[in-house]
């Protein structure tokens, strides 16, 4: 089977609940949507959402990279070659992690196709299945409570809360939702880069009664050293977020001293599927969790990222909610 065309397209997806930045409302997020068809008739998706402030390239930066550097290199090309195509989209590709994941991407929703089995059973299936967390962004109280409750509603178990914005109502805000929920629900934080080193240990010894299941990165991306440095049983609970982007970076968080527990995997950060499956390596080499996150992305690259989670021994937590938020996508299911 040889692929015949690939299909770029920009998408502005509709979102449920619009949010104010800026001074303006922001009701649409915009996905970089790439169909890979081959001479058989099928297609393989792929989808993509990079975030600049963290891989330093945007959706818009992809679309447009796309348009001056169109995969012209893989039109007659065997899919069954697919494990070559994709090194080879990274060859071509090194500085722009958002083209890389969606046509990774699409070349493995191809493959899987051409086998006719789930890319999770071409991976190797190790997990059936898992809950995920969805996400309260830096909200009041009061809000972080009525958000809360819809979720815990609409049936979610586990609420990852973003903080960092002040130590003092971050406290005020979990204190609040133990108060109301309990041990019913479990409670992930992320900090966002929010916090020192000191200010860590002080939010984790505020909150031990609590039984948080993590904190995402609570200081700075580039601070590794001084995260190597936290008292053992805070790296424990750490999850390395904007501190992870590449298979190098996770070697140098599990070297030495390991800085973190967990590992917080994005295919928008790595730049797909195989880099994401390095790192998920190096983490089970060094005995570190996985946790698999998103962006505000489709359904395809969400469904990607969690069939490669599921087939990772040592994933132990999803943040897969990135699609949940969607009024509409491109594909259902």
């Amino acid at each position: 089977m040889k692929i015949k065309t690939i299909h770029v397209s920009r998408e502005n997806l509709k979102l449920t609940r619009p949010y104010a930045i800026a001074y303006k409302m922001v009701d649409t997020v915009v996905n970089c949507i790439v169909e890979i068809v081959s001479d058989t008739g099928l297609s393989g998706w792929g989808a993509s959402n990079p975030s600049k402030h963290v891989v330093g390239k945007s959706v818009e930066d992809t679309i447009q990279h796309f348009s001056s550097h169109y995969p012209n290199w893989l039109i007659g090309r065997d899919i069954r070659e697919m494990n070559q195509l994709c090194d080879e989209v990274h060859a071509h590709y090194p500085d722009n992690p958002g083209v890389r994941v969606a046509l990774e991407v699409a070349l493995h929703d191809l493959f899987a196709q051409y086998l006719q089995v789930p890319l999770v059973t071409f991976l190797g299936q190790k997990i059936k299945s898992m809950p995920t967390s969805i996400t309260i962004g830096i909200k009041s109280v009061e809000e972080t409570l009525t958000e809360a409750e819809e979720y815990v509603g609409r049936g979610f178990k586990i609420l990852k809360v973003k903080l960092g914005k002040s130590l003092e109502e971050d406290l005020e805000r979990i204190a609040k939702l133990k108060e109301k929920y309990q041990d019913n629900i479990l409670i992930r934080i992320d900090a966002n880069q929010g916090y020192n080193a000191q200010q860590t240990e002080e939010f984790y010894n505020k909150t031990l009664d609590y039984d948080l299941e993590l904190i995402e990165q609570p200081l700075p991306a580039k601070a590794v050293e001084e995260m190597k440095h936290l008292h053992l049983a805070i790296r424990n609970v750490i999850a390395a977020d904007e501190s992870l982007i590449s298979p190098r970076d996770a070697f140098y968080l599990a070297s030495d001293r390991v800085a973190c527990g967990i590992f917080n995997i994005k295919l928008m950060k790595c730049g797909g599927i195989k880099p994401a499956q390095a790192i998920a390596t190096i983490a089970q080499q060094a005995d570190i969790d996985l946790m698999w996150g998103c962006n505000d992305e489709s359904i395809i690259s969400i469904t990607a990222a969690l069939h490669v989670a599921l087939s990772c021994p040592n994933t132990q937590y999803l943040d897969l909610d990135g699609s949940l938020d969607l009024a509409q996508d491109v594909v259902k299911g």
